[in-house]
């Protein structure tokens, strides 16, 4: 598969609590329940929606890189009642190299239910079956525990500290680097 198929067509994965599928207008309500919680954007990269027209704005960025095939970023659904209750994409994909980077947010009122690590699992899963990436990682900020903990869960490995690895919340951010590798997913999946 090569990035314009993948990203032309996105597909609708599911999980046991969700379904992760491309976002449109209609979440901007969801969305902005939980891009406007400070609890919530404390946590990432991005600052807190301060109205729902900051929420429109990043659907249209979502929606224009859907349209331009330059975005993996999934919906997270929630099955049982079919809010949108977070988001999880490849924040960078080469498959040249065969490597990507994850990246999630969840609501709040989600937080402690397994959600974010039943939807990495999933990703993870697609970007080695069906992608055929070698390496998969994900950073956070150094005080994200439940982060971190998501992570390990997955099964990844704790790599080290980017030292300022990203400019947040007005100043520079050290993050907690952490990766899984192919033959360590395979390994995981044949011990189950």
């Amino acid at each position: 598969m090569n990035l314009n198929t993948f990203y032309k067509s996105l597909p609708k994965l599911v999980t046991n609590q969700l379904i992760l599928r491309k976002i449109d207008k209609n979440d901007i309500e969801d969305i902005f329940h939980y891009g406007s919680n400070p609890c919530v954007s404390q946590k990432v990269g991005w600052d807190t929606h301060q109205s729902i027209e900051d929420t429109k704005e990043f659907v249209e960025f979502i929606l224009d890189g859907y349209r331009e095939h330059k975005k993996a970023l999934w919906g997270m659904e929630l099955k049982s009642t079919g809010k949108l209750v977070g988001t999880i994409d490849f924040v960078t994909l080469n498959l040249k190299h065969g490597n990507a980077e994850i990246g999630y947010v969840l609501s709040k009122d989600h937080w402690g239910h397994g959600l974010t690590t039943e939807a990495t699992k999933k990703i993870i899963d697609f970007g080695f079956r069906d992608l055929q990436l070698e390496r998969i990682q994900a950073r956070c900020f150094i005080e994200n525990i439940a982060s971190q903990r998501v992570m390990e869960k997955v099964g990844m490995s704790f790599e080290g500290i980017v030292r300022k690895g990203m400019f947040a919340k007005g100043e520079f951010q050290d993050l907690k680097l952490y990766s899984i590798l192919a033959e360590e997913f395979k390994q995981q999946e044949d011990f189950n």
